[in-house]
């Protein structure tokens, strides 16, 4: 069953999502569903290799776990059961240090940092739904890369649990992550291939 053309008055919930195509990818914000299609482009995929890859280098001998999508992330209001949940993300890369948050379908509640890949078909998701989903849902950190400038901006929660961009970095640049002290992202290999 593919919901290709959702209904503008009916909002759905997880519940619902896991009763869809296992070949189509969604994600539903505040009940609205987005169609995660077309799959993403060659650069979108080099930068994400590479995030990924030295994501992973960090966090290999540390207790949290990073994983790319399709990784589902529930982000409950309140404490509502699993099918009544009606925010389901799928973020570029995410880490989770929390591991009570990690079960058979992936993460239920905030990831400790989210990156997300800006392409023209996500880019007003990306850039306002999402940030303002990942601010109130409490992720400390949110990089958005955005893959023609070759640049990358870190927006880190606050102790106002408000974000504050605290960089801009370039393809020359290494980003030091305040997050997690002693992470490098050299962004000179994110942005290789581009």
């Amino acid at each position: 069953m593919s919901i290709s053309s959702p209904k503008p008055d009916r909002k759905y919930t997880y519940g619902d999502y896991l009763h869809w195509p296992d070949e189509e990818r969604w994600e539903i914000i505040d009940g609205v569903p987005y169609d995660m299609s077309p799959a993403p482009s060659t650069e979108h995929q080099n930068i994400s290799a590479q995030l990924l890859g030295q994501l992973i280098a960090f966090a290999a001998n540390k207790s949290c776990r990073v994983f790319h999508a399709p990784f589902d992330v529930r982000l409950p209001r309140r404490k509502e059961k699993d099918e009544e949940i009606d925010t389901v993300v799928q973020p570029d890369l995410c880490v989770i240090c929390d591991p009570t948050r990690l079960d058979a379908q992936g993460c239920k509640g905030a990831p400790d940092l989210v990156v997300e890949i800006i392409s023209p078909a996500t880019a007003k998701k990306d850039l306002a739904e999402k940030y303002n989903l990942y601010e109130k849902s409490g992720v400390k950190e949110y990089w958005v890369v955005f893959p023609k400038d070759k640049v990358l901006q870190v927006y880190h929660l606050n102790d106002k649990d408000i974000y504050e961009k605290t960089g801009t970095y370039y393809a020359d640049d290494t980003l030091p992550c305040e997050l997690f002290p002693g992470l490098e992202i050299d962004l000179a290999r994110v942005f290789a291939n581009i």
